[in-house]
């Protein structure tokens, strides 16, 4: 067993090897352009050819990368020694090697041997290493070397290495996976997860007993959706874990879509001072991102922490780490209370009870062949070994060589140990088979595999499939990724009786999260938000911001809207309202004027006055038909401008009760019916008169068409304009009722109400009553005409102030019901307008046309006698008369003739 490694290269009685040294960079030179290394890295010194390594003689021979040691500082490759991920990982190759050589039933009379360098955690440090590995690959010519007795060198071939182990950090893979590509040598790597390995083209001899990082970074995806966060930021460390682990989080993120990207911040490798001060406050401009996926190494992640603290925003970040923080409190050490809640994930493993067996078993005595064993002896048990020439430092007590790993130091065996031995097993499986399939009748190496084809052995390693250490199965796929197992883990701080981590779910290319089992800052059991936007209340719609998907704002549907989807609002039907949170439309409120409204009563109570009245007046003139008063009031037109009055008191009803095809005709033919009856017989009347007392300021003859007879003709006629324009109207669109659902329609929907009612609109109602006022006007203008008529005779007076009072009346009426057209009461206003003008127009013609005739017949009959009668000419020279005589104190007076 050699330790150094240190086999010389040529052997030649009186010869010096120089001349072959100083040939290694040149042979070496096309290797380093094609690897893209500058030449002048390369150490021309033999000691970067025959590294400080360990060397285990074997039949095959496996090479192993571990960091032994911590990246140096500047100008040195090596700095301390790393015990758990270093020494913890080597010594397993060192024991799975052992149970294989002590297996009979794999690979049986084959020792595998090794060649384990260290990388110490520097990619260019550990290509230079790993140029060990491909020594006896290079063909060297060796032509022009004679020794001086001419004969050629006797060349010692350096050890055939058939594949390698490791490394650890995807970095170092990369750069170590470009050399042995070329060469044709399997890698299989117990720790390195950056996606950029999974790429078949590039890294085709790399394969990896853990799961890459696009495994977990699915499995970080899942658990973001698990916890409801759709907006969250990434901080990784500078290199090919970090970046590409985000990469990949972000890739796959975008490709499921529902969780956006706030903040992508990027740890640089050297850390300026405040750098990570100012990577906290970049986090806090988007301060509802309050998830961080974290791919960052310990000593990262320990200052984000320690940063965070120190900007006070203790349990404000919800970190969601990667493996690199896992389930290590070195990392939160002291600020627990920064990295409470924090969910973190680790491929599943297992701890190894005979690997704890076989470590603590260790000593400087039975581990010689571990060339770094005595300075890691030295770190574990803070002793100094003593050595020759050395001085033993005063502070440091001398190891006395009996101590014992985990009793007089603590141990803890480190996590990625399971997956180095399932990666030598890998190897070993692969060999097994392939010795079985080209030397079946062979013990021990046969020439089929002396040597190892390298490209049939990769084939032998993506084939296998065994129940690895842990008693999960070991396989690859088609990129040489170990399938996607993961331990998910929450660090709680009032969970169980200590604070530490909990395992809280699973990742097997699905999540089993239990959310039940989480705990956030203070104890809470609710899951905190991370999120852009809140979710919409009912009846709002999302507005989305352009180009992030996951945040919006908030927009009500308004007036009459509602929520069609969460984008999107679309306004109801006619016919319908929103409900009050506005999900959807439901059928409006239909109405209709009640008896028991205000509107109604008013108007009807009125109406239900006049018709009494009327009656009261129709009553008393039958009574007394044949009185002089009622002979002189012409008791034919009385009788039909009464009756026109009682209708125009009757149409309130009908404009009050509920809307029918039966109620809609009625309203048009008698809403301008009674009137056109009560106005036509006054304007019979009034022309009547005028051309009367025209005519005799001619001649002494009476004008034509003056009898009752023709006066009731000439009323009929004018009468039935107004009824043949309703019956045309009834022809060209039939009586029906609609429901009105634009008349009360205001800005609030919940006070809309579609409204039950004829089909006779506001220009409807007014060309319907348009005749009867022009029969009001012409009917006015005669009444001024006869003015100048005694005011004892007949009824010209009486006429008149009925229609200045009438017009009055109306002219108040056109306003307010036009007026009101924008209100909510529109309907209500309207018709209590309209039944109230007609019923107050009817009510003074009533009253000054009437009410003194039946007060003289009630009650002084004495004046109900006859008057002598006078001839025509005798009329009208007394109203001429009265006319020319100047009579301020009403002194002349002529007793008319009632008779006429």
């Amino acid at each position: 067993m050699t330790s150094s490694g240190h086999a010389p290269l040529s052997l030649c009685p009186d010869v010096a090897t120089g001349r072959l040294v100083a040939l290694w960079p040149r042979l070496l030179l096309p290797l380093w352009i094609w690897t893209g290394d500058p030449l002048g890295q390369v150490r021309a010194s033999h000691q970067h050819f025959q590294p400080h390594s360990i060397k285990l003689p074997g039949d095959i021979t496996l090479g192993g990368l571990f960091p032994i040691h911590a990246r140096g500082p500047h100008g040195v490759n090596c700095g301390e020694l790393k015990k758990e991920k270093g020494i913890h990982r080597m010594e397993a190759m060192l024991y799975a090697l052992d149970q294989i050589n002590g297996d009979a039933e794999l690979l049986p009379n084959i020792t595998l041997g090794a060649r384990i360098l260290d990388t110490c955690s520097r990619d260019t440090y550990a290509l230079e290493q790993s140029l060990t590995f491909v020594q006896a690959l290079i063909q060297k010519d060796t032509s022009d070397i004679r020794c001086s007795n001419g004969e050629p060198p006797l060349i010692r071939k350096p050890e055939r290495v058939v594949g390698v182990i490791g490394a650890s950090a995807s970095s170092v893979s990369i750069m170590v996976a470009n050399i042995l590509r070329l060469f044709e040598i399997p890698q299989v790597s117990y720790a390195s997860t950056a996606p950029e390995l999974s790429d078949n083209n590039r890294y085709d001899f790399f394969s990896r007993v853990v799961p890459p990082d696009s495994y977990q970074a699915q499995a970080m995806l899942d658990i973001v959706k698990a916890l409801g966060w759709n907006y969250v930021s990434t901080l990784a460390s500078e290199g090919n874990y970090g970046e590409s682990g985000v990469e990949a989080f972000m890739q796959i993120s975008r490709e499921a879509g529902g969780v956006c990207i706030a903040q992508s911040v990027k740890i640089p490798r050297e850390p300026a001072e405040g750098e990570f001060d100012k990577i906290i406050k970049r986090l806090m401009e988007t301060s509802n991102a309050r998830g961080v996926i974290i791919f960052a190494n310990e000593d990262d992640i320990k200052r984000v922490l320690e940063a965070a603290r120190q900007a006070n925003l203790t349990g404000h970040f919800l970190f969601v780490g990667s493996d690199s923080w896992g389930a290590k409190s070195s990392p939160i050490a002291e600020l627990e209370d920064m990295a409470e809640g924090a969910v973190t994930i680790l491929p599943k493993r297992a701890s190894i009870d005979g690997f704890d067996q076989y470590f603590m078993s260790r000593s400087l005595e039975n581990n010689r062949r571990n060339i770094w064993f005595a300075e890691f002896w030295e770190d574990d048990f803070r002793c100094k070994l003593t050595r020759p020439g050395i001085k033993l430092d005063p502070d440091k007590k001398k190891c006395t060589g009996g101590e014992r790993i985990g009793q007089d130091s603590s141990y803890e065996q480190e996590g990625k140990v399971q997956f180095v031995i399932d990666a030598v097993y890998a190897v070993a499986y692969a060999l097994h088979n392939m010795h079985q399939d080209l030397c079946p009748n062979s013990h021990g190496v046969c020439s089929s595999m002396d040597p190892v084809e390298g490209r049939l052995l990769l084939d032998y390693i993506r084939a296998v499939n065994f129940n690895g250490s842990a008693g999960t199965s070991v396989l690859f796929n088609e990129n040489g990724d170990a399938p996607g197992r993961y331990d998910i883990f929450q660090f709680q701080m009032t969970n169980h009786s200590h604070p530490g981590y909990h395992v809280i779910g699973q990742w097997t290319n699905n999540l089993r999260l239990n959310l039940e089992e989480m705990q956030w800052s203070g104890g809470d059991k609710s899951v905190p938000e991370s999120i852009c936007s809140f979710p919409c209340k009912p009846g709002e719609r999302k507005k989305m911001v352009k180009g992030v998907p996951c945040c919006w704002h908030c927009e009500l549907c308004d007036g009459y809207q509602y929520q069609l989807d969460e984008f999107t609002c679309e306004m109801c039907p006619t016919d319908m309202r929103p409900v009050p949170n506005r999900t959807a439309c439901c059928p409006t409120p239909i109405i209709k004027l009640e008896w028991n409204s205000p509107w109604a009563l008013v108007p009807a109570s009125l109406a239900m006055l006049g018709i009494l009245a009327t009656s009261a007046v129709v009553a008393t003139f039958i009574r007394f038909n044949d009185t002089p008063i009622v002979r002189a009031s012409g008791r034919e037109l009385s009788y039909v401008l009464l009756t026109g009055i009682f209708l125009i008191y009757l149409i309130t009803f009908l404009m009050i009760a509920e809307p029918g095809v039966v109620v809609c005709a009625f309203r048009r033919l008698l809403l301008g019916l009674g009137m056109a009856i009560t106005y036509s017989a006054m304007l019979t009347k009034t022309n009547r008169i005028y051309r009367i007392f025209e005519q005799g300021k001619k001649s002494v003859t009476p004008p034509k068409f003056i009898s009752p007879t023709s006066q009731l003709a000439i009323t009929f006629i004018l009468i039935s304009v107004q009824v043949l324009g309703v019956f045309v109207w009834f022809a060209v669109v039939p009586p029906h009722t609609i429901i009105d659902y634009e008349e009360l329609r205001p800005p609030n929907p919940d006070l809309a109400r579609g409204i039950l009612k004829c089909d006779m609109s506001d220009l409807s109602i007014i060309c319907c009553l348009s005749y009867s006022i022009v029969l009001m006007v012409t009917c006015t203008v005669y009444a001024v005409k006869s003015r100048g008529v005694p005011e004892t005779f007949n009824e010209a007076k009486p006429i008149g102030f009925t229609m200045y009072t009438t017009c009055i009346v109306w002219l108040a009426f056109v306003p307010i019901f036009f007026g009101t057209a924008q209100s909510t009461e529109k309907m209500f206003i309207q018709t209590a307008t309209l039944t109230v003008s007609m019923s107050l127009s009817a009510s003074v013609s009533l009253g000054m046309l009437y009410m003194p005739k039946v007060y003289v017949i009630v009650f002084h009959p004495e004046q109900n006698v006859q008057k002598r009668k006078r001839s025509f000419k005798a009329v009208v020279q007394a109203a001429t008369l009265s006319q020319k005589t100047d009579k301020p104190n009403g002194d002349t007076k002529i007793e008319p003739d009632r008779t006429q």
